[in-house]
This record gives C-alpha cells, structure tokens and sequence, in this order.
C-alpha cells in the first residue's frame, strides 16, 4: 500500500531524533563522520539517502539500512508521481505470436 505524502527522511531525523532528544545538526554529523554541510542538506530536503548514508544512519540512529533506503525511495516516487506526466506513453504488447 502507497503511503499518502511520505515524508523525506530528513524531516524524519529532524522530527524523530534530532528534536525529540535535542541533538545538533553538528553534533549528528560528528557521530555519523560526515560534514555538517552533508547533513545539513539531507535535513533540508536537497539532497536524499544514499546507500552510504544509510548505512551510517543504520549504525547511529538504528533502524535497518533497507529502511532508510526506503524512506528515501517512497519519498522520491511520491514526488515523481505528482509531476509526471505519461499520457503519450504506451504499454508495450508482450503477448507470444
């Protein structure tokens, strides 16, 4: 079942660690060994999970690296689909001859 807007999994952070237990945005970067200015663009929307990310989101927060992955991936279809058009695009007819 599609969930109705996902969230990106920045506001995710933000909302279910960062707040909650009152964690800096510098703070998380150091324990999860990447710059501030990474961190600090997932957290805003501008850039998403990579594989990489998740695995330290994994190791420092918890939650499975497939987890994250698809945060990331509900959030990024969810998107497309509001936005894409594919009226002019046609199935493919694989029936045998």
């Amino acid at each position: 079942m599609a969930m109705y807007n996902p969230p990106h999994p920045g506001e995710f952070i933000k909302a279910t660690y960062m707040e909650p237990f009152d964690l800096s945005c510098r703070y998380l970067s150091e324990r999860l060994n990447v710059a501030a200015s990474t961190l600090n663009r997932v957290l805003k929307k501008q850039s998403g999970i990579s594989p990489e990310m998740a695995l330290r989101l994994s190791k420092v927060l918890g939650r499975s690296p497939e987890s994250w992955l698809a945060m990331q991936n509900a959030y990024d279809l969810w998107q497309v689909k509001r936005n894409i058009k594919l009226n002019e695009i046609q199935k493919v007819n694989l029936d045998a001859a």
